[in-house]
């Protein structure tokens, strides 16, 4: 469940930080008539990212279990590559997001409101896609029966969102540098979970062979019943018996894109730390009148 908060609150916290800048760019610079288009772009974009998530899940339903098993082993690869992109993109950029959208949300001022709701559907949208990828191949890897994973997931998003509001408030100071140097480490090691979790769905559709080979065998240490065994697959995807190319592949990924994303990257201090929009300028206007 811990891996799925992480998730939702990761991923939500960057959705709602787009959103906080850009809305918060339009009240300081006395453009409210454009809220409506970028709130509509906003709309559409979590729209289609909900519709993604459920044709994810109830699409794959209805196919055969060698078909689900290819699907969902297909799908968890690319999940995993693109969390890996996402992760080492925000950390070099974190410190550039609020004028990379400023730069984009003029460009589109000056273009109409059509531009506008492209401008909050592209921002907003990437984000939201990305998330259901990833929510849904690591809910149905750590699934265990029960709702955990998925109200993990859930109330990462609305910690994600809370925060996204007390950011836009001016009460609170996010050093997003820090932030999501912490939380992306944490997400690539769920990461080499999922993507061990996707080639053992390839090999259960015998699209690649060694299902039988097992790398060992401690379930009767770890039992995958047990409240430490549920822990152990909810955080880090962990499976008793794996087979040795789970193994390989883990570790494969885990220690080089591991030590890739801790190594330093030319982080200054304190030039991470974003201040809330109202602390530059905008503590005067009326949140409430952005809505």
């Amino acid at each position: 469940m811990f891996a799925n908060y992480l998730i939702g609150l990761r991923e939500g916290l960057e959705a709602s930080l787009v959103v906080c800048i850009l809305i918060a760019y339009l009240v300081k610079t006395d453009r409210r008539d454009a809220l409506k288009p970028v709130w509509t772009g906003i709309g559409v974009a979590v729209a289609l990212a909900l519709g993604f998530g459920c044709v994810l899940e109830f699409g794959s339903q209805e196919l055969t279990f060698e078909a689900q098993e290819m699907l969902g082993g297909s799908l968890s690869i690319i999940a995993v590559v693109l969390v890996t992109w996402m992760v080492f993109w925000m950390r070099r950029t974190a410190r550039h997001l609020k004028s990379e959208l400023h730069g984009k949300l003029d460009a589109a001022l000056q273009m109409g409101t059509g531009a506008l709701v492209a401008t909050a559907f592209l921002a907003v949208g990437r984000e939201g896609l990305e998330t259901a990828l990833f929510v849904w191949a690591s809910v149905r890897a750590s699934s265990d029966g029960t709702q955990g994973p998925l109200i993990g997931v859930l109330l990462g998003i609305a910690t994600a969102v809370l925060l996204g509001w007390l950011f836009y408030r001016g009460a609170l100071r996010i050093n997003l540098s820090k932030f999501f140097t912490w939380t992306g480490g944490m997400l690539v090691v769920v990461a080499a979970g999922v993507l061990a979790y996707g080639f053992h769905d390839l090999q259960e559709a015998d699209f690649l062979p060694g299902l039988t080979d097992q790398a060992f065998d401690i379930s009767h240490i770890v039992d995958p019943s047990s409240w430490y065994g549920t822990l152990l697959k909810g955080i880090f995807n962990f499976q008793p018996d794996p087979t040795v190319l789970q193994v390989t592949v883990w570790l494969l990924y885990l220690i080089p894109t591991l030590a890739l994303f801790l190594a330093p990257v030319g982080f200054a201090s304190g030039k991470g730390k974003v201040k809330a929009p109202d602390e530059q300028g905008s503590r005067g206007s009326e949140p409430s009148k952005a809505q």
